[in-house]
């Protein structure tokens, strides 16, 4: 993969990364705190989480195509790499005040991680279609 093409996923992710995050934050927060609204301080938190998440995507890079079993690998070292960089980060700034909020904080970056991996294997698929597609139509003009 190119890495311009990199930096353009690495983009889409951080906004998918930040739209979760809200939606879940909004959610959680409509449960169980209503009155709470968000600030701008908090804002600025989830974007430099966001920011980060993508930023390790760098991790899955690779200029030359890889095998399966590599990119598995690269991929739970990407997973583990975001779980102790965001809850390491979370304890630095006091976020996480206890066992509880690290065990909640994991869940939601798992919870997360799954969404944004998804979304993007999705995109995937629509993407090998759209070049399955432009190989059929090139090769019937060859024939």
């Amino acid at each position: 993969m190119k890495l311009f093409e990199f930096v353009q996923d690495i983009i889409r992710d951080f906004l998918m990364i930040f739209a979760s995050i809200i939606i879940i934050i909004t959610i959680l927060r409509q449960i169980y705190y209503p009155d709470m609204a968000f600030d701008l301080k908090s804002i600025y938190i989830i974007l430099a989480f966001s920011f980060l998440s993508a930023l390790t995507g760098f991790i899955l890079y690779s200029p030359n195509e890889i095998s399966e079993k590599k990119m598995r690998i690269k991929t739970v070292l990407h997973f583990f790499t975001l779980e102790i960089l965001l809850i390491t980060l979370g304890g630095i700034l006091g976020i996480l005040k206890n066992g509880l909020d690290v065990l909640t904080m994991a869940l939601q970056i798992a919870v997360i991680y799954m969404i944004v991996r998804l979304l993007s294997w999705k995109n995937d698929i629509k993407e090998a279609k759209k070049i399955n597609e432009k190989l059929k139509t090139f090769k019937k003009k060859v024939n």
